[in-house]
Parts: structure tokens; C-alpha cells; sequence
């Protein structure tokens, strides 16, 4: 059995989280929360337990923070897109209600505040600002997935069937702020799953 030295030395020895991690995780979760502009690189220094010039060794300016925040959140995103994906082979409609299903279920939690790439959006209108750009780009592959898919299912107008579904889901990250739990975000999987069904008829 270790010795408690032993443990003790073992313990100590675990490496801290990287001051880049830690500003980066700081900042993500007051980003998400509150807003990119509304948070000052003072608060987040401070909540991470940092020094200013650690964050500028790090992100050289609070634009490039907020891009990276951004661009970790994208590839969140991705991985929670591609389970559902992954889940239902050969399978789009039933991938995308999977998803779907999802982001209904997220919408009825409290602290829910939409798609980060969609607020972050909202924000910055000016093209070419690296939260934007980063914004764009995920909404621009969105589109051309769901436009795959819907050409998947055989739809004959399946561009409109997967801008259809991509509005729908632009809907509940903005309706899943306003109305929270009990509010029309819920029933999102639903809707596509109408919306689909009466695209194929087509």
C-alpha cells in the first residue's frame, strides 16, 4: 500500500491547467453567458486568477480571444452534429431530428442562451471581424449539410427543404432565449420532421 508521502508527492505533482486554458475557459462560459462585448479583459483576468500580460502572451487582443472562443465552440458544435449523425448510418432524416431533439431538450434548461456563433454574430455586424468570420463560416457549412442531407432524402427542391431546416433552427436558438421552458424551441424536432415529411411529397 503507498505510503501517504508517497500520495502527497503524487498529488503535487499533477501539472496545472495552462494560463491560455484557463483564460479560455473563463472566457467562454462569461462570453456564452453574458455577451463578448459586455465582458472587459478585466473580468476575465480576474476570474481566471491571471495576469493582463498573460492573456496578451496568449491572445494578442480580446478580438482574438473571442475568436478562439468562438472556434472552440465550433468544434463543439461539430462533435455534438456529427453524434447525431453517427448515430442513424445511411439515415439523414433521422439524423437531423436527432440532433434537433437535442438542441430542443437544451432549449428548456434555464441557463440556456442560444448558439454562441449565432449571438456572436448578432454582436459584430461589421464583415471581417475574426468573431464574425469565425461565425459565418460555421453557419455557411451548416447550410451546405443540411442542404446535402435534404438532397439525401431525395427531396426534389432540397435546397429549400435544407434552408428551410436550417431557419427553423435558427429559430429555436433565438425563441429558447425569449420564451425558456414551455416555449415553441421545444417542439423543434417536430417541426422538421412536418416540414420534411411535406417537402418529400412534393
Amino acid at each position: 500500500m503507498p505510503s501517504d508521502k508517497k500520495i502527497e508527492t503524487s498529488i503535487s505533482e499533477v501539472p496545472a491547467p495552462r494560463a491560455a486554458d484557463k483564460i479560455l475557459d473563463v472566457a467562454r462560459d462569461l462570453f456564452y453567458r453574458e455577451g463578448i462585448r459586455a465582458i472587459g479583459v478585466d473580468e476575465i483576468v480576474k476570474r481566471a486568477g491571471v495576469t493582463k500580460p498573460s492573456l496578451y502572451r496568449s491572445f494578442p487582443s480580446k478580438d482574438e480571444l473571442a475568436a478562439s472562443y468562438l472556434r472552440k465552440y465550433d468544434l463543439e458544435f461539430w462533435e455534438r452534429f456529427d453524434e447525431a449523425v453517427n448515430a442513424h448510418p445511411g439515415n439523414p432524416r433521422a439524423q437531423i431530428i436527432a440532433f434537433l431533439t437535442r438542441v430542443g431538450k437544451r432549449t428548456q434548461k434555464p441557463d440556456y442562451r442560444g448558439c454562441g456563433m449565432t449571438n456572436a454574430a448578432v454582436e459584430y455586424p461589421e464583415h471581417g471581424h475574426p468573431a464574425r468570420v469565425v461565425s459565418e463560416n460555421n453557419k455557411v457549412e451548416l447550410r451546405r449539410r443540411l442542404r446535402a442531407m435534404a438532397a439525401a432524402m431525395g427531396a426534389p427542391d432540397f435546397d429549400t427543404l435544407g434552408d428551410g431546416l436550417l431557419l427553423l433552427i435558427e429559430g429555436a436558438y433565438i425563441s429558447g432565449q425569449l420564451f425558456g421552458r414551455g416555449g415553441p424551441a421545444a417542439s423543434v424536432a417536430r417541426n422538421a420532421d412536418l416540414l420534411i415529411e411535406a417537402s418529400l411529397k412534393k
